[in-house]
């Protein structure tokens, strides 16, 4: 039945044009009107964005406050998408779910366990030798700054210095260390949580997304497993290449380093491999870390020799080692990659910066298979042919 219009008290129906009696309530009509004209769209859209920036804080913040779980648990997604591979291969091989896991499992914790000695060893025989060099590098360096084009002064070369002695030496670390304690304890809680998590996941990870499935049946199911199967692969695929590249680059300086007589050249290797799952800034640290040394170390024409060496690996590998190895685990733009960088960051530190790109790449990943195994999201598709058109020539 349709809505009868208002009539008059004798019953005739209003008049065209006849105005809206004062205080009587605006027609459904007009209410719509108000939110249907352009600033009725654009105050709908900035209350659509308030509402995904308001849920956006609170996951920020309640990563924020969960860091020791919340970091453990996606430091173990990532690194069982990254060693999942050698599981499924040891049960074709007849091996059972559960020696297979800990197989892998206790593989991952040898290696890791591993670079962390050869780092801690390193550090302790050398430790008093590069203190040593530091400090005299420091003097040397009081004679290259007398030609520069500012001043220096002696007082603040001195500070320096000082302040360089008073850190190196063994008190102030020992007291540096006590009051890390909490971040250490911190440090070993999250970490057997990793270790606890990645085990399941290792195990049981398939199982665990059919379960958090469950809710959803036909198409929305679907799209839960491609985008299930697109994460691990985009996950895995990056901390693999990543690890290779990682590991050419840090035997080549680590080689380079050794041969020009450069102190703490395995510890300065594996931090090039670390730093190395830093996007476009963690090689670019590491180089300069590794020159610094060399310049305190050993001499300026040996700190040139490491600067170029770094720039040589570090072409090869963005011209030759990434297109081969990565392909295309990871297709986010430089622009979005330092974008999330700084995010991941700001949010919770070094470990943000590690794994706020792999989480970005896997986030696109899942919205190029959202309707389909090649087909984005609505939002993402590309609607028309996209040019650039370039400035005319003046």
């Amino acid at each position: 039945m349709g809505r009868s219009r208002r009539r008059s008290r004798d019953g005739t129906p209003p008049q065209a044009g006849a105005t809206q009696v004062e205080g009587s309530p605006l027609p459904s009509g007009a209410v719509v009107g108000v939110w249907s004209d352009g600033f009725g769209r654009v105050a709908t859209r900035s209350l659509q964005v308030l509402a995904v920036l308001a849920v956006i804080a609170v996951l920020a913040l309640a990563v924020t406050q969960l860091s020791l779980v919340v970091i453990p648990v996606l430091i173990a997604l990532v690194l069982a998408a990254a060693i999942s591979p050698l599981v499924a291969w040891l049960r074709r091989r007849g091996l059972p779910s559960l020696l297979a896991t800990w197989i892998a499992l206790v593989a991952l914790v040898a290696v890791l366990s591993g670079i962390v000695w050869l780092v801690v060893l390193a550090v302790v025989n050398q430790w008093d030798e590069l203190r040593t060099q530091a400090l005299d590098g420091f003097a040397e360096l009081q004679t290259y700054v007398q030609g520069l084009p500012f001043e220096i002064t002696d007082e603040q070369i001195r500070s320096a210095q000082e302040s360089a002695a008073g850190l190196l030496r063994s008190d102030a670390v020992g007291s540096g260390a006590i009051a890390g304690v909490s971040q250490t304890a911190d440090f070993v809680a999250g970490f057997f949580i990793m270790i606890v998590v990645l085990f399941f996941f290792l195990k049981d990870g398939p199982k665990l997304w059919e379960f958090l499935l469950r809710p959803f049946e036909g198409h929305r199911y679907e799209r839960g497993k491609r985008i299930g199967d697109a994460t691990i692969r985009t996950l895995g695929g990056y901390v693999r290449g990543t690890a290779i590249i990682a590991a050419v680059d840090a035997v080549a300086i680590g080689i380079g380093l050794a041969i020009l007589g450069v102190p703490l050249a395995i510890p300065l290797s594996v931090l090039v491999f670390l730093l190395a799952f830093i996007p476009l800034v963690g090689a670019t640290l590491a180089g300069i870390l590794a020159t610094l040394v060399a310049l305190v170390a050993v001499g300026p024409v040996e700190a040139l020799v490491v600067a170029a060496l770094v720039i040589v690996v570090n072409q090869l590998e963005g011209d030759l080692l990434q297109p081969i190895v990565m392909g295309r685990a990871l297709r986010l733009h430089p622009l979005v990659i330092l974008v999330a960088l700084t995010a991941g960051t700001v949010l919770v530190g070094l470990t943000g910066a590690v794994l706020a790109v792999p989480v970005a790449a896997s986030i696109w990943r899942a919205v190029q298979v959202w309707d389909g195994p090649d087909l984005p999201a609505r939002f993402a598709r590309e609607k028309r042919p996209e040019t650039v058109q370039q400035a005319a020539k003046t």
